[in-house]
């Protein structure tokens, strides 16, 4: 019964699920499953299926599993959407679960015009993100950014889908009745595309034979990859030979394909989020320049940045990756830039938690924690009261980041998802001193 109700949780139906959820958190109550208390692990890029999550999590189900799995804090982002954001929130609350919501796009850096940075082989275009958002439904100049950036995703999509067309025939995507059926709420990405284009290829080459064919044929051309590839190999050939850099259906994008990142850092600072650089590697030549990225990110309002752990060390492995991840964390910390990690799961096999206990991350954890506290308070802050992180009320009660920094850490370790309806009469009179006397019944207690 329980996996019955864990797969209705990532159904395209909202009541479905919310029903699913309640019901699983009856079965807790009644002793058929138990939670575990929070421990130390997070992950606080997960994608869903509002962006595309490779497992089908919706904001729901990542919700439930994170709680399950004990996770600190958790925390979803999606691709140019907040779809996922009251549900996940609600979701969170229901469950104990401390929570916050992002949003992830690429953007343009002009000060990085040639130089690559976290998208191969396009300079001057960067991942970036805003984190903490405390509310989907926004209004006036953030409602337009947010509805151009669905816009450009959906004419960047069709006009692939043109290109790749006429290579792939006789598969053939209809964007409306073979990609969007695959979104609950129609922001198709690259990936739901290439899932298409995999279904399709799979129906019209049911015979191993043939598809092996169209293959080696449409896809390889190298003698010795003539096999029948699974579904997510598939849809990595098609990705790779059609939409990445060299394929049929790739255009290079220039400094008007995406936002620049200061416009894009002034919409995640006028939404009550915190605008976050993204870190790769630290292989690119941008990233080589990693301090200077950070100025300049950092001029305009950027104030945390976002790290895939697991994807930068090899267990046992002392090599360069490692050493930049060691780089860059020190580099942040001195920079005082809240360090926000997690697994993003929008691709076959990445983890739901990054492996924390390794010799590799271990020393990085409390870290990582950290970070996690400080998005968690400010999440909650700016939803409850406008408190947020990047308030007026935060540069006015710090001497400086450090001291900030400690604030948030303090109440996001303290305050737990029950009390935060607390914060909701707090208003810019308040001091720091006094929302954690607040929180802790007059007893000023740092934990």
């Amino acid at each position: 019964m329980i996996e019955e109700l864990e797969q209705k949780l990532d159904s395209f139906n909202s009541t479905e699920r919310r029903q699913a959820l309640l019901e699983l958190c009856e079965k807790v109550q009644v002793g058929e499953q138990t939670l575990p208390q929070p421990g130390t692990n997070v992950n606080l890029h997960c994608h869903t299926f509002f962006s595309y999550n490779s497992y089908g999590y919706s904001p729901s189900k990542f919700a439930w599993l994170a709680r399950k799995a004990g996770l600190a804090v958790a925390g979803v982002v999606d691709f140019d959407v907040l779809d996922a954001l009251d549900e996940f929130l609600e979701a969170a609350g229901i469950l104990g679960l401390k929570a916050c919501a992002g949003l992830e796009t690429r953007v343009f850096v002009p000060e990085f015009s040639t130089r690559e940075i976290t998208s191969p082989g396009e300079p001057g275009i960067t991942y970036h993100m805003g984190v903490g958002f405390p509310r989907a439904r926004l209004e006036g100049e953030q409602q337009k950014f947010l509805l151009n950036l669905r816009q450009t995703s959906q004419q960047r999509n069709l006009r692939l889908m043109e290109r790749v067309n006429k290579y792939l025939t006789p598969v053939e995507l209809d964007y409306e009745k073979d990609v969007l059926p695959l979104t609950p709420a129609g922001n198709a990405t690259e990936r739901h595309i290439c899932l298409a284009y995999a279904l399709k290829t799979e129906k019209i080459f049911s015979e191993k034979g043939k598809l092996a064919e169209f293959c080696y044929e449409k896809l390889s051309n190298d003698a010795d990859s003539v096999y029948v590839p699974d579904r997510s190999a598939l849809m990595l050939m098609i990705r790779a030979t059609t939409m990445k850099k060299g394929g049929v259906g790739y255009v290079q994008p220039d400094k008007g394909s995406f936002p620049s990142m200061a416009d894009t850092n002034r919409f995640a600072l006028a939404a009550g989020a915190i605008p976050t650089v993204t870190w790769l590697d630290g292989t690119s030549d941008g990233e080589k320049d990693i301090e200077e990225l950070l100025e300049v990110a950092m001029s305009t309002g950027a104030a945390a940045i976002n790290i895939i752990p697991d994807r930068n060390y090899t267990p046992g492995v002392k090599n360069e990756k490692l050493e930049n991840l060691y780089r860059i964390v020190e580099l942040a910390e001195s920079l005082h830039l809240p360090v926000v990690v997690g697994t993003e799961m929008n691709s076959p096999g990445q983890k739901f938690v990054d492996s924390f206990n390794t010799a590799e991350l271990s020393p990085l954890t409390p870290i990582f924690l950290k970070g996690a506290y400080i998005i968690y308070a400010h999440s909650a802050l700016q939803q409850k009261c406008g408190l947020g992180y990047t308030s007026d009320w935060a540069k006015k009660n710090f001497k400086n980041v450090a001291e900030k920094n400690e604030f948030f850490r303090t109440l996001g370790n303290s305050l737990q998802p029950e009390q935060e309806d607390t914060l909701a009469d707090l208003n810019e009179d308040v001091t720091a001193e006094n929302i954690l006397l607040k929180l802790t019944d007059g007893q000023f207690e740092i934990k």
